[in-house]
């Protein structure tokens, strides 16, 4: 069994490659039934391919099931169109689905285990942990009797402990200070909301900001109510942060870009391989159509991100400001499977309102040389200078207004902001690679939570850092300690660096959380 007939199983695989061009254009989302995959071909292809499956699985030497072929054989098939089409199984379609949903059930705070000990960063505010007393600073020993302190155990089992249905309860054994034993606290899981707003604050008296982190199912409705708050401060302007967001939910960015653009503005629209064109426009009606906007980009904001900074650009809605996007322009349609995996098949391309391709080029089955893209762009000075940029001619594009965009995968910003490695030294590469800066910030949050938990505003906090005149001194003691000798000339080179991620990681154990990190970041 452990050679399973790798001849015959090259052979499978081989003939279901063979039909790929058919599967892409035929297949219609029905659902495998009786856990079989039922293929829709011509007669004489569907003998060939029925025989060679049914041989295999009730006359090979040994056993072998027709959906272990079929794990195998689709994978195979989706490798050889394009880098975005691809088979989920039913754990990572749950992985890949969750973040995406709203909520998750759980317990209900933010940990961190920076020193192979479970830290409560913050109790998310009327969530389960609170209502059963866990506080900030906490550390969580136990699980339900087993210890997980100190077993070098991976976030991701922690959270598999800790999450759980809602209404089932979980037994916390904590360690908190100032009390010897250990305090048993018994919390009922419940639904955590999750938000993919990470932050919204105003940064000067009429420049608000509003960091996005993705777009789950959500995001429309939290941009609004965000937008709202800003609106009740004084905003007249907006810097609109998608650094980083990988996409998601197209409905969710066409939604937000309505709020920005006028009436009859064409948003985005996709083209499949008949040429066939389904265009999306804005209705008129949304709320912030005078707001000023920038939006920030860089190499890993993509999908959805470059939909609407697409739309912003191409429109003369907004200025682009930061590096050219990842270039994630191919619309994959969903099919979910009931043994809960599923498919995502490439079925069209998405274009930006002046006509450009989001998607950056590649050729099928060579994923390595895609996945790679943004590597050879940083070796080609991509990341640091703008003039390392090429684009073709035949790739200029004018909006409405008379600006140039160029097309060719991505979308290059109109302001281009290099990657700052001009005061990165050996010295903050240790502290921060070894993670020592960040764990300095926790134990200063241990020691002064009373003080944090106190603050009610990004002013009250920046007051109390900047009276504590030896916050940065004492974090150099911290590090030498730990091993990193100083060095004062790559210090006090990299020293603004430092103080803004001190500064930020310790108010996000504030009660503002996020919203102070972005500020000092």
């Amino acid at each position: 069994m452990k050679e399973v007939g790798k001849h015959l199983l090259r052979t499978v695989v081989l003939l279901l490659i063979l039909f790929a061009g058919w599967f892409a254009g035929v297949y219609s989302g029905k659902q495998l039934a009786n856990n079989q995959i039922r293929v829709y071909l011509n007669k004489s292809h569907n003998d060939k391919l029925t025989r060679v499956l049914t041989m295999i699985e009730k006359e090979y030497v040994d056993s072998i099931s027709r959906d272990s072929l079929a794990e195998l054989a689709i994978p195979a098939i989706l490798h050889k169109l394009d880098p975005h089409s691809v088979y989920l199984p039913p754990k990572q379609f749950e992985e890949a689905e969750e973040p995406l949903k709203g909520e998750f059930d759980g317990i209900g705070v933010v940990f961190n285990m920076a020193t192979d000990t479970v830290i409560v960063l913050n109790v998310i505010p009327s969530g389960p942990s609170r209502k059963a007393g866990v506080q900030g600073g906490d550390r969580i020993i136990k699980v339900n009797d087993t210890l997980i302190a100190g077993q070098k155990m991976s976030q991701i089992s922690v959270m598999k402990r800790l999450r759980g249905p809602r209404g089932t309860q979980v037994k916390l054994s904590i360690e908190r200070k100032g009390i010897e034993e250990l305090v048993d606290i018994v919390v009922t899981r419940d639904a955590i909301p999750l938000h993919s707003v990470e932050a919204s604050l105003m940064l000067t008296k009429n420049i608000g900001f509003i960091k996005l982190s993705q777009f789950a199912r959500t995001s429309f409705t939290e941009i609004k109510k965000a937008l709202a708050s800003l609106r009740a401060q004084g905003m007249n302007a907006l810097i609109f942060d998608l650094r980083g967001n990988s996409g998601g939910f197209l409905d969710q960015a066409i939604l937000i870009a309505n709020e920005f653009l006028p009436a009859k503005s064409l948003i985005v629209y996709t083209e499949d391989r008949n040429g066939k064109q389904l265009r999306q426009y804005s209705d008129g009606r949304g709320g912030s159509t005078d707001l000023k906007v920038v939006v920030l980009i860089d190499e890993a904001s993509a999908s959805s991100s470059e939909i609407l900074a697409g739309a912003l650009q191409d429109n003369d809605r907004g200025t682009i400001i930061g590096r050219r996007s990842f270039g994630k322009g191919l619309v994959q349609s969903q099919t979910p499977f009931e043994d809960g995996s599923a498919l995502r098949l490439t079925i069209a391309r998405y274009y930006t309102p002046t006509g450009r391709s989001i998607q950056k080029p590649y050729t099928a089955g060579d994923e390595e040389s895609y996945q790679l893209d943004l590597i050879n762009r940083f070796n080609r000075n991509e990341f640091f200078s703008a003039d390392s940029i090429h684009f073709a001619d035949s790739l200029r594009y004018t909006t409405p207004k008379g600006k140039v965009v160029y097309g060719g995968g991505g979308i290059m910003p109109d302001i281009f902001v290099p990657l700052d490695t001009l005061n990165i030294t050996k010295y903050f590469s240790e502290v921060a690679g070894r993670n020592i800066l960040y764990r300095y910030t926790i134990g200063y949050s241990d020691r002064h939570r009373k003080a944090l938990e106190k603050t009610k505003s990004v002013a009250e906090l920046k007051a109390l850092f900047d009276n504590d005149k030896s916050l940065f001194d004492d974090f150099v003691r911290y590090a030498e300690e730990q091993g990193v000798k100083p060095n004062w000339k790559e210090i006090n080179r990299s020293r603004a660096i430092m103080e803004a991620q001190l500064r930020a990681y310790i108010s996000r154990n504030s009660n503002l959380e996020d919203n102070a990190f972005y500020y000092f970041i």
